[in-house]
């Protein structure tokens, strides 16, 4: 299921949304042109739970937290929300921002959901941090702030529908899904792919 756009009408001009957007490319197009240098940065901008929890797994997470005072801890939970693993990654977390973040965007205003965006991030990679505290993977991505944007949405716009493209073998076909049914299927999706 692709979605080509909702039935929601937007007022305002969503030039945040658009900033986030074009941050997310920019900081795609940088990791392309690392090449060789990628994993070794991606190793220092990456949400990596260990180095918030401590190695002797004795912080709380209060004091996990406070960590985030550290420059380079701060750096690495707003940053890695702008990084992606692939161009699927990018391709798939974007679409779903162009579609549903316009609406969030115009209803709560440009300065608000900037921060309710970041917020979003901030709190789904502290998610990630509990959940998994002693987990020596890094974690990148935006989906946590789109999660959060995505929620935002179908609170919003309860009753919106979603213009999906079904690809169903050598056809496809063009139908009008519930928003609450798509997004439904993004968080599973999300959940599924880890």
């Amino acid at each position: 299921m692709i979605p080509l756009r909702d039935d929601v009408q937007t007022r305002t001009v969503p030039f945040v949304n658009y900033a986030l957007i074009g941050a997310n490319v920019l900081a795609f197009l940088l990791e392309l042109s690392l090449g060789d240098q990628l994993p070794r940065f991606l190793g220092q901008a990456s949400v990596v739970p260990i180095l918030y929890t401590g190695r002797d797994h004795s912080l709380s997470i209060v004091e996990a937290l406070l960590d985030t005072l550290n420059p380079d801890l701060g750096f690495r939970l707003l940053f890695s929300m702008f990084l992606h693993g692939g161009f699927a990654h990018i391709l798939g977390n974007m679409l779903y921002l162009w579609i549903f973040g316009d609406n969030v965007e115009d209803r709560l205003g440009h300065s608000r959901y900037v921060v309710f965006y970041l917020a979003c991030g901030w709190f789904a990679s502290y998610a990630h941090i509990w959940a998994s505290p002693a987990s020596r993977l890094p974690s990148i991505g935006a989906s946590g702030a789109i999660a959060g944007v995505l929620g935002a949405y179908i609170t919003l716009h309860p009753h919106a529908h979603v213009v999906t493209l079904l690809p169903l073998g050598f056809f496809t076909q063009i139908v009008n899904i519930p928003a609450v049914f798509f997004l439904g299927f993004w968080f599973l999706q999300q959940f599924l792919m880890g």
